[in-house]
């Protein structure tokens, strides 16, 4: 299997600037094949005894690197095909290398995930990934860049720009685990080199800020339950009335309250399937929770709360109006929250995280509820939701009023 691979200047060939190009030959078997590396040089230049540019050429370092590089890429091909023990041919090699580096742009494979995301009804994630694009076209005007374009320096403009939207910091690590995830990706299917990855410098690890407190105590849960909505609009009383649900509820939060119908009402309980985790939570309805659901009740709606209806037919119209009304709702909270003196925003996730933490105050097993709901150990949490019976349960939940 003896093959070699050589570069020449090609002086069969004359160019209109009067260069000759520069060719890979590949010989194997008595055959050979040749590939242009796309540049070209006066022929006064190229030392054809030694195949290389002489020292008093204008570009020898970049001629030399180019050359380098794309020696490197068929010397690793031919690695690789005689470790598998492959029999190959010249123009089998030639378009092996030609194809294992494809010169697709940053903005082409972030659409093609976008898509793939939609088409797999990934859609949270497609949304977060679809945001970060926008980011990306906002700072840099375009993304018809490679891969390779994208280095350190490049990365620390971004942040820079990101800081001056005055973004959270969380946000804006979101934003920098997307586009690692997106260049991984690029490395993974051969679009780009590792040799260029840019995020062993540049650690997006450093772009973290703990949470800020989200739970509130027993006493300002209370004032939020018995707010007085008699004089309020719609959404404000819905706001009090699902911040109470969730409370009561095992801290459910929006997405699964919004898609809940009666068919979740099993013999006393509340049984659904959390869309996040894909894990069975069973809970003891609570009276007050029940009242509640009895409030907003219609025959006429699928769903147990006035947050989805049937004219919500596609999984995106569904998202959309979810996440219209969960706006409305935490802006209403918020002005709840300020009226009552509460010291942190309040939002329907704060009930979620009030409910762990009252819990955990009031001496409940840790094996039950977890102080970090919500975060890592979220998961955990749920799996011992669903692993205690319903009186253990209910014994806990008698905790919450």
């Amino acid at each position: 299997m003896s093959v070699t691979v050589n570069v020449l200047c090609y002086k069969s060939k004359t160019l209109s600037n009067g260069e000759n190009p520069l060719m890979i030959r590949v010989c194997k078997d008595g055959t050979k094949k040749y590939k242009s590396l796309g540049i070209s040089i006066n022929p006064v230049y190229w030392d054809f005894e030694k195949s290389k540019p002489k020292n008093n050429c204008p570009n020898k370092e970049l001629i030399n690197k180019i050359i380098a590089n794309k020696s490197k890429e068929f010397s690793e091909q031919i690695v690789k095909l005689k470790s598998e023990d492959k029999d190959f041919t010249s123009s089998k090699l030639v378009e092996d290398v030609q194809g294992k580096v494809k010169s697709r742009t940053v903005n082409s494979l972030f659409l093609e995930q976008i898509q793939r995301l939609r088409e797999e009804g990934r859609l949270g994630y497609m949304l977060s990934t679809q945001q970060v694009y926008n980011s990306l076209i906002r700072f840099n005007k375009h993304l018809n860049i490679y891969f390779s374009d994208i280095d350190v320096i490049w990365l620390k403009r971004y942040e820079t720009w990101l800081r001056s939207e005055q973004l959270a910091e969380n946000t804006i690590g979101i934003r920098f685990r997307t586009l690692r995830t997106i260049y991984n990706l690029a490395i993974e299917v051969n679009i780009v080199k590792a040799e260029y990855y840019p995020f062993k410098s540049f650690k997006v690890s450093k772009l973290h800020q703990a949470t800020a407190k989200r739970a509130i105590n027993k006493d300002e849960i209370f004032k939020v339950i018995n707010y007085n909505v008699a004089s309020c609009c719609f959404y404000k009383r819905m706001a009090v009335d699902l911040f109470t649900f969730s409370y009561l509820m095992g801290g459910i939060n929006f997405v699964d309250i919004a898609f809940l119908t009666k068919d979740n009402l099993n013999d006393s309980r509340l049984v659904y399937v959390r869309r996040k985790t894909k894990k069975l939570i069973k809970l003891p309805l609570q009276e007050k929770a029940i009242h509640i659901i009895q409030n907003y009740h219609s025959e006429n709606r699928k769903y147990l709360f006035p947050i989805l209806f049937d004219s919500h037919k596609t999984d995106m119209q569904k998202r959309y109006r979810v996440h219209d009304v969960i706006a409305d709702i935490n802006r209403h909270l918020k002005d709840i929250g300020k009226e009552l003196g509460i010291p942190i925003d309040l939002t329907t996730y704060v009930a979620r995280h009030s409910f762990a933490t009252v819990l955990k105050r009031s001496g409940v097993s840790t094996s039950i509820i977890s102080e970090s709901l919500g975060h890592s150990s979220e998961k955990v949490t749920q799996i011992y939701l669903d692993s205690f019976d319903n009186s253990q349960m209910k014994d806990a939940m008698r905790n919450l009023l």
